[in-house]
């Protein structure tokens, strides 16, 4: 029997849930020598430092990478893919996205009605600088070099969603 038991073993290890994480979070943002932040920063200040910490080398070229293959029919697989995951309905701390293709043929459009980010930023007190984080999305298609990223809503600014919507660069 402990043979058959040893065998089930075997294989990756289940993830903690996402709980776990958010509380780890919320201990380590309660450590003042580990994460000194003297004052709040605001949007402006934090949209800078984002662009700037997370468009490391690596993250232009994976940007680079995504952007070739932009409007494929594999990177039009996974977006419908993503849309039929509905993982925001199984954990607070995923995505809800629906997919709609631009019907002149020039992109698509990621329309997302839940948001991880805004979820665990709100449980943590960090609900007003997301848009900070939104921000990357313009930043990060620029990088990619194939579309030019368009927006009217976010979640984190009031809005019913986030709309995501990548049009064809004309070269």
């Amino acid at each position: 029997m402990e043979g058959n038991a040893e065998k089930e073993r075997v294989g990756n290890p289940p993830l903690p849930a996402a709980e776990d994480y958010v509380d780890k979070v919320k201990v380590i943002g309660e450590l003042e020598p580990e994460i000194p932040m003297p004052e709040r920063p605001d949007v402006r200040r934090l949209t800078a430092y984002y662009a700037g910490s997370m468009m490391t080398p690596a993250m232009k070229w994976f940007c680079r990478q995504k952007g070739k293959s932009k409007f494929s029919d594999k990177d039009i697989f996974s977006m419908k893919a993503a849309e039929r995951l509905k993982a925001a309905d199984r954990t607070p701390y995923s995505w809800n996205m629906e997919f709609y293709p631009y019907t002149d043929g020039s992109g698509y459009e990621a329309r997302f009605t839940a948001c991880g980010i805004c979820t665990l930023m709100r449980e943590l007190g960090l609900y007003d600088l997301v848009p900070a984080m939104c921000r990357l999305d313009y930043t990060m298609s620029e990088a990619g070099g194939a579309s030019d990223f368009v927006r009217e809503y976010t979640l984190a600014s009031g809005g019913p969603y986030c709309d995501c919507g990548y049009k064809k660069k004309r070269i």
